[in-house]
């Protein structure tokens, strides 16, 4: 008698331990599944088999090749499409031309087999279906018999009310070759949905046989874990390779090769598979480990399935939980039950991952990091959700409409209940999707929403200067990635998020400790029409509108599609400017542009403003907070060249106070302004720390060493189309065009570069930094920054990406370089050194 194996389907539900192998060949305690049905199947004599395949054939054909080293002989069919259960067998009709039996390949079962042959034979049937009672039968077909066992109904996946059986249909089918007639050619078609029903409407002679004995359908991730719970309690009897030891009260089966130490405590069921080791104080119960595993020191299991290749660092505790081939579990990491972590993934140490998390396969979860939803798409989980103020991921991939829901009932519940909050986006479709997700959750904790809708950003952050709100956020596109959402959180003040106040939001994200406002009390939606005129106002009264009148200015502006371009030409015509603007208009469905476009748009523009005699052009970011200053020569000013150009237009105007800028800026800065007579502050490089530095009454302007700038006496926040306005006011003032402004500035080469280096070796980096510069004259604001009399190069670690800053300033080119390559290499030689 043959056998089919139905071993083709995808595994969708039982995903991600699919993801790299078909289901049939899942293991099943160091086995594949279907090996075991193969050896059910020969310990009947049935050993002439043939296997229905379709997904990743491939992997089933180079583990069972022809089945000799089985004892059986397999014949291999695979479809060219998927044509359902049936379907596929009527493919292999040329192999059946007498009464066989058919098995799927993913379930775990000791029937008697030759019974359920026995009782079709007795039956003259010409289909019997093997049906076996269950618990909970709504997830199943239910099949009803007559007091014949003949089948007279079916009911598919049945509610309740429907329920007159608890028999199921098990997937264990005795058929004759006649029942190929009813099968049709080349055509999707179903077992259960159509072949049975045919037979049953055509009153052929279709028998169910209930049978005793132990059956699972190992469907889903939950059922695979429970199949080695029930082994683990000897409900069912499987073969399993590793050969069991001579120990009173144990059931442990070890492998070839295998390092166990003294200390290890084992209990319950424990298989580990050939050339582990499993290290001293360990303690494992009832859980299968894999072939090539290290289990170190203090290491807890229980009731785990660890596959091949596994690394399991010390005092890690894992329950009930599977862990994938070539997975790397750092040290203290908890896995709560349910987990499944997939091939290829990496968990940093002391990672939480929280109870019935599926974690998808080639993933890195950083060190620290709290997993509380699946991840699938992405590469990586974070150990913070923000950096800085901002919380980044990929659009509908990490940051999805459930998850910003979450976040928003997270920020809902850090505020006071029924406080106020503004909300802002920039024009493209995706920021609106997540917007609208977020604020369903803030007005679940009773927090009340002051919608702006498609706003730039520093108008927003000008509305909150004023008294009403509690805080804000701004949903854009990531420049440096379009695919990329990125969410701007600000306190009451319209400045950056502190990281304690994003550790709170985060604190109760993580522990799910949200305030669910009663359902008379959810926060409410409204608007605030006249927000761009209250701007607009502001604005205008903080810049000396006369003198830029006077100016009669040609300006060119590249707005990027971003909502300036519907705001700041109007202020600027009001000021008798003529403003010509390119890329004005927004385009909800195209997306902002790429960073990858942006030299060519400053290419373009340079032409446009020497083309048109224009006396300045100005690229604005789409966030609208970054500015690029194009000259009335074409000149390109961006980054510390506009800082410099910034200064000297302020130095010039006679204005009198205090400078902020980031330690990495260009000393030249406080060359120009101390012989002003004017102060320099240095301060960090992070947002937060220019803005705050901004706050104070004798700060005239801080600017960062990419383009953005905050000018107090408007708002102490980066605002671009501010800055624009700005920069012709003060031209205006000198009365000097802006090619010559830096003809008199100090000359001095700045040079900078990057190195690339992982997380976990930025403080040994830096204990050596520190150790190199104990001889030497050095400051410590961010970063290390030596100085070497009017020389200086600075060390510093990026918050938010794997690499450090190396930055070189000298009066001429050649000292500079030799600086930065110094530097560089002492960098990349620590590197070597801490590997």
């Amino acid at each position: 008698m043959k056998a089919v194996i139905m071993a083709g389907g995808f595994g969708t539900r039982i995903q991600p331990l699919t993801c790299n192998m078909p289901k049939p060949m899942i293991p099943l305690v160091n086995r594949p599944i279907m090996l075991h049905i193969v050896e059910l199947l020969k310990k009947h004599q049935i050993t002439d088999l043939v296997m229905l395949l379709y997904h990743q054939p491939m992997v089933i054909k180079n583990f069972f090749r022809d089945g000799v080293d089985f004892g059986v002989r397999i014949t291999y069919v695979t479809p060219l499409e998927d044509m359902g259960t049936a379907g596929a067998v009527k493919c292999a009709e040329k192999y059946l031309d007498e009464r066989f039996i058919l098995i799927s390949g993913d379930l775990l079962t000791d029937f008697n087999l030759k019974k359920i042959i026995d009782f079709h034979e007795d039956k003259k049937a010409l289909a019997t279906i093997t049906l076996t009672s269950v618990k909970d039968p709504l997830q199943f077909g239910v099949v009803v018999t007559d007091k014949e066992k003949r089948i007279t109904q079916f009911l598919e996946k049945p509610g309740w009310g429907e329920v007159i059986s608890d028999t199921i249909n098990t997937g264990i089918y005795v058929l004759e070759p006649e029942v190929f007639k009813y099968i049709p050619e080349g055509e999707n078609f179903d077992f259960s949905q159509d072949l049975f029903p045919l037979l049953l409407q055509n009153r052929e002679p279709l028998f169910g046989y209930p049978v005793k004995g132990y059956w699972r359908d190992i469907g889903n991730t939950d059922s695979y874990r429970e199949a080695h719970h029930d082994i683990f309690r000897g409900r069912v009897n499987i073969r399993i390779d590793e050969p069991k030891q001579d120990l009173v009260g144990k059931d442990l089966r070890i492998g070839a090769d295998v390092r166990l130490a003294d200390t290890t405590v084992l209990e319950g069921t424990v298989v580990i598979g050939d050339n582990s080791q499993i290290f001293a104080s360990a303690q494992i119960k009832d859980s299968v480990i894999g072939r090539n595993c290290t289990v170190e020191p203090g290491v807890k299991l229980s009731r785990c399935v660890i596959w091949d290749n596994a690394y399991i660092k010390k005092g890690a505790r894992i329950v009930d939980s599977v862990i994938c081939n070539n997975v790397r579990v750092g040290q203290g990491v908890v896995i709560e039950e349910g987990g499944i972590v997939a091939d290829d993934t990496s968990i940093g140490e002391e990672a939480y991952v929280k109870r019935d998390v599926k974690i998808w396969p080639k993933k890195v979860i950083e060190a620290g990091a709290t997993v509380t939803g699946n991840l699938i798409w992405g590469e990586k989980w974070k150990k913070s959700l923000f950096e800085g103020a901002m919380i980044k991921g990929l659009t509908n991939i990490e940051l999805t409409p459930e998850f910003v829901a979450k976040l928003g009932c997270a920020y809902g519940t850090s505020l006071p209940k029924g406080s106020y909050i503004l909300a802002g986006r920039d024009p493209y479709l995706a920021s609106r999707m997540l917007k609208r997700g977020f604020l369903g959750g803030i007005l679940s904790a009773g927090v009340h929403v002051r919608d702006l809708k498609m706003i730039p950003l520093p108008v927003l952050r000008y509305k909150l200067k004023t008294f009403g709100e509690a805080g804000g956020i701004h949903f854009r596109q990531a420049m440096d990635d379009p695919a990329s959402t990125e969410i701007v959180f600000l306190d009451n003040d319209g400045i950056d998020f502190s990281s304690s106040m994003g550790k709170n939001v985060e604190r109760i994200f993580y522990k799910e400790n949200f305030r669910r406002a009663h359902h008379t009390e959810p926060g409410g939606i409204s608007e605030l029409p006249q927000v761009v005129d209250f701007y607009r106002d502001g604005f205008s009264r903080a810049i000396d509108r006369e003198k830029v009148q006077k100016g009669s200015f040609k300006v060119v502006i590249d707005f990027n599609q971003s909502p300036a371009g519907q705001i700041l030409p109007a202020i600027l015509n009001d000021m008798g400017c003529e403003v010509i603007g390119l890329n004005a208009y927004i385009d909800e469905e195209r997306g902002a542009k790429k960073a990858a476009e942006k030299p060519q748009s400053l290419e373009q523009l340079a032409k446009i403003v020497a083309t048109l005699e224009a006396k300045a052009g100005f690229w604005l970011d789409p966030t609208v907070e970054e500015v690029i200053v194009v000259d009335e020569t074409g000149r390109v000013y961006e980054g510390a060249d506009l800082l410099l150009l910034m200064t000297a237009l302020m130095l010039k105007s006679g204005v009198r106070g205090v400078f902020a800028v980031p330690v990495a800026a260009p000393s030249a800065i406080e060359l120009m302004a101390h012989e002003k007579g004017m102060a320099v502050r240095r301060t960090k490089s992070a947002d937060r720390a220019m803005i705050e530095a901004a706050l104070s009454s004798e700060v005239i302007m801080a600017g960062s060493m990419d383009g953005r700038f905050a000018f107090p006496r408007f708002q102490a926040a980066f605002d671009g189309m501010f800055a624009i306005a700005k920069v012709l006011e003060l031209v205006a003032t000198c009365g000097v065009s802006l090619s010559r402004v830096l003809d008199d500035a100090p000359r001095r080469t700045f040079l900078q570069t990057t190195v690339p280096c992982v997380w976990e070796m930025k403080g040994g980096i830096m204990r050596k930094m520190s150790e190199d510069s104990l001889d030497k004259e050095a400051t410590f604001i961010d970063g290390i920054k030596v100085h070497f009399g009017e020389e200086w190069a600075l060390v510093l670690p990026d918050q938010y990406l794997p690499v450090v800053h190396v930055v070189a300033e000298a009066k001429d080119e050649r000292t500079a370089q030799r600086l930065l390559d110094e530097y560089r290499k002492k960098v990349e030689k620590w590197k070597k050194e801490l590997q």
